[in-house]
C-alpha cells in the first residue's frame, strides 16, 4: 500500500518568546496558501501558539510545518514539534489540540519526543505538490515583520473573528425569532386541532350512546320475540298433545270400532296434529336456542334404528318419480349424541330435498372419518331438485326467509327448517354447510363428532332399576284430560294408580296410600306443586317417598332451587313408560306385568277414593 507523501515547508527553532510570534505568523501564511480561512485559520494558529508556548524552553525544540498528501484521504496540514529530554506537553495544550483540530498525536522514544497536530484541507485541483509549492512561495515573499506589525495583524484577525461571531449571533437570533413564530403557529394549529378533536369526540360519544340505546332496544325486542315464541309454543303444545292423544286412543286396537271413513279421518287428524306439534316444537327450540337454554341430552344412539325411522317417516313425502335413498349402516363407531336433535336435523334437510325435487332422487350418505384421533360422522344429503340461486344461499339460514321465485309458490313451509337444523347441529358440536346450483340440485353436509365434549345430563343408571314395577303411584294433576291420557302409560309402570285432581286433598291421600312414588304437576290452583313438595319434604311420614315433577313448561324453565325434594323433572310432552320408569329407577315391563283392569286401578275425581 502506498505511504502518504509529506512535503516539508519550513523548519523553525523555538528558543525564545520572539520565535512564538514567528511561528504564529508563518502558520497564518501557510494556512492562507493552503485554503484555510476564517475559523479554521484561527483554530490552527491558536493551537500552534498554545503548543509552542507550552513547550518553550525544552532542549532542541523545533517545529516542522508540513503538507501530507494521501490518495485515499484528504490532504493534511500539520506541524510536527520535536524536542529531547523529559519535558512533556501540558494537559491543557493537548486538550486544546484534540478539541480544535482534526489530528493530534504525541509519541516519545529514548528521550526523543514528538507532538504532531494537523487540520484536514479541502479538496482542490492540481497535483499533490502544488499546494506545498504555493505555501513555500508565500513564505518566501512574506519577508520579516516587526513585533508591532505582528500584533496589528493579530488584532485585525481578532476583530474579524469577533465580527463573524457577531454575524453568527445575529443569524442565530433571527433563526430563534423564526422558530418562535413557527412555534406560535404550531401551538395555534394544535389548539385548533384539539378543539376539532374534542368536538369530534363529543359527537362520537353521542353516537355511541345512540348506538347503545338502539342495541338495548334491539335486545329487548329480541327477548320479547323469544318470549312470545316460547309462550305461544307452550300454549299450543298442550291442546295439540291432547288432540294427538285422543286421536291415537280412538285408533287404538282395543278402542270402539270405527268405520273406514272415520278411521281415515282420525288418521288425518293425528297426522295433522303431529305436523303441528313438530312445528310448535321447532318454534320452542328456536326460542330456547336464542336464549341459550337449549342443551343436548347425550345418550348412546342406535344409528341404524334412527335411519330406519327416518326412512319410514319420510317415504310418504316423496313424489311420484322421486326415489328416497336412506342407507343402512354397519361397522360404524359408537355415536353418543342427542338422538332427538340429530333426528330433527336430518328430517329437516331430507324433507327440504323432497319438497323441491320433482324428479330424480334424494339421497343420504353416512360416512365416518377420523379427525385428530377423534371419530366424526358426516351426513350428506343430495337431491336433483331445482337448486338455490347463489345470491340467496346465505339467506336461506335466516329465520322465516323463503327463497324468492316461482319455484317457491305453492310449497308449504315457514322458513325455519334450515336455520333450525343449523342451530341444532351447532349445539351437537358440529357444522352444517350447503352448496347448490340452480337446476342441478342441492347438497347439505352435516358434520358432528361421534362423542360430544359436553357432559351428559345426570340420569339414574339402568343397573339401579328394580326388577319389578312399582306397587302403587299417586298422580296429582288438575288437568283431567291429561290424566285421562296419562292413565294407560302409568298402568305400565305401576300395579295401582291413584289419581288426585284437587291439590288440597293430595297430602291426605298420599299419607293414606303411602305409595311407592308420587307424580305432581307444578301449575295447579293453590296449593301448587312447589308447596306440595315442601309439605311432603317436611312430613316424616312422606319425606322418603320418591317424587317426580310434571310440567307443561320447558323443564329448563322451572325453579330448580325449590325442587330439592324431587327426583326428576319431566315435560308432559312425549311421556313414555320408559321415561317415567327411568326417573323412578324401576322396570316398566317387569315380570309381574298385568293388564290395567286387574291392577286394582283407582280413579279420583276431585277426591281420592280407596
Amino acid at each position: 500500500m502506498r505511504q502518504p507523501h509529506v512535503d516539508s515547508l519550513c523548519v523553525l527553532p523555538l528558543a525564545v518568546e520572539r520565535d512564538g510570534f514567528e511561528l504564529r505568523r508563518r502558520g497564518q501564511l501557510v494556512c492562507r496558501a493552503l485554503g484555510l480561512e476564517g475559523h479554521e485559520l484561527v483554530r490552527v494558529v491558536t493551537v500552534l501558539s498554545e503548543v509552542g508556548r507550552d513547550l518553550l524552553g525544552a532542549p532542541g525544540l523545533r517545529v516542522d510545518l508540513q503538507v501530507e498528501s494521501s490518495l485515499r484521504d484528504s490532504d493534511l496540514f500539520r506541524a510536527r514539534f520535536t524536542w529531547s529530554g523529559p519535558r512533556v506537553p501540558g494537559r491543557d495544550a493537548l486538550d486544546a489540540a484534540g478539541r480544535l483540530l482534526d489530528h493530534c498525536r504525541y509519541a516519545t522514544s529514548s528521550g526523543e519526543n514528538a507532538l504532531t497536530v494537523g487540520q484536514r484541507l479541502t479538496a482542490s485541483s492540481g497535483g499533490p505538490g502544488e499546494r506545498a509549492e504555493r505555501a513555500r512561495t508565500a513564505l518566501r515573499e512574506s519577508g520579516d515583520l516587526s513585533m508591532g506589525e505582528e500584533l496589528r495583524i493579530q488584532n485585525r484577525q481578532l476583530l474579524q473573528a469577533l465580527e463573524e461571531s457577531r454575524a453568527q449571533q445575529e443569524e442565530l437570533q433571527r433563526l430563534n425569532a423564526e422558530l418562535e413564530e413557527t412555534n406560535k403557529g404550531v401551538v395555534a394549529l394544535y389548539s385548533e386541532l384539539s378543539a376539532e378533536l374534542e368536538e369530534t369526540n363529543t359527537g362520537v360519544v353521542a353516537l355511541y350512546a345512540e348506538l347503545e340505546d338502539k342495541s338495548r332496544q334491539l335486545r329487548l325486542a329480541s327477548e320479547a320475540k323469544t318470549r312470545f315464541w316460547a309462550n305461544v309454543s307452550h300454549e299450543l303444545r298442550a291442546p295439540v298433545n291432547s288432540v294427538i292423544a285422543l286421536a291415537r286412543l280412538l285408533l287404538a286396537p282395543d278402542a270402539d270400532p270405527l268405520t273406514e271413513e272415520q278411521r281415515q279421518q282420525m288418521s288425518l287428524i293425528a297426522g295433522s296434529g303431529s305436523t303441528l306439534l313438530a312445528l310448535v316444537e321447532e318454534l320452542l327450540d328456536v326460542a330456547k336456542a336464542e336464549s341459550g337454554r337449549l342443551e343436548p341430552h347425550l345418550v348412546p344412539t342406535d344409528l341404524r334404528t334412527l335411519l330406519h325411522q327416518l326412512r319410514g317417516t319420510l317415504r310418504s313425502m316423496a313424489r311420484d318419480g322421486v326415489r328416497l335413498d336412506i342407507p343402512d349402516v354397519e361397522d360404524v363407531p359408537e355415536l353418543v349424541t342427542d338422538e332427538v336433535m340429530l333426528t330433527r336435523v336430518l328430517r329437516n334437510v331430507l324433507s327440504n330435498g323432497l319438497k323441491f325435487t320433482t324428479a330424480g332422487e334424494v339421497r343420504l350418505t353416512v360416512t365416518a372419518e377420523d379427525r385428530a384421533g377423534r371419530p366424526w360422522f358426516v351426513f350428506t344429503t343430495t337431491d336433483t331438485g331445482i337448486g338455490i340461486p347463489q345470491d340467496q344461499q346465505d339467506r336461506v339460514f335466516e329465520e322465516f326467509y323463503q327463497v324468492l321465485g316461482t319455484h317457491q309458490r305453492g310449497q308449504p313451509g315457514t322458513g325455519l327448517g334450515l336455520p333450525y337444523a343449523r342451530r341444532l347441529t351447532s349445539l351437537l358440536g358440529g357444522v352444517l354447510t350447503l352448496t347448490s346450483e340452480p337446476g342441478a340440485g342441492t347438497a347439505v353436509r352435516v358434520e358432528i363428532p361421534a362423542r360430544h365434549d359436553l357432559p351428559a345430563p345426570d340420569a339414574p343408571q339402568s343397573g339401579a332399576a328394580d326388577s319389578t314395577r312399582a306397587g302403587s303411584l299417586v298422580v296429582v294433576d288438575d288437568d283431567r284430560t291429561f290424566v285421562e291420557l296419562l292413565r294407560p302409560v302409568l298402568h305400565r309402570v305401576a300395579r295401582k294408580v291413584t289419581e288426585v285432581t284437587v291439590s288440597s286433598r293430595a297430602v291426605d291421600v298420599i299419607r293414606a296410600e303411602r305409595p311407592d312414588a308420587v307424580l305432581i304437576d307444578l301449575a295447579m290452583p293453590a296449593p301448587d306443586g312447589y308447596v306440595l313438595l315442601q309439605v311432603l319434604a317436611r312430613d316424616p311420614e312422606t319425606a322418603d317417598i320418591p317424587v317426580v315433577v310434571l310440567t307443561s313448561s320447558d323443564p329448563g324453565d322451572v325453579d330448580r332451587s325449590r325442587l330439592t325434594h324431587a327426583r326428576a323433572v319431566l315435560g308432559k310432552t312425549h311421556l313414555t313408560p320408559e321415561r317415567i320408569a327411568l326417573s323412578l329407577a324401576i322396570d316398566p315391563a317387569g315380570p309381574d306385568h298385568t293388564p290395567p283392569a286387574e291392577a286394582g286401578e283407582q280413579r279420583t275425581s276431585g277426591e281420592a277414593t280407596p
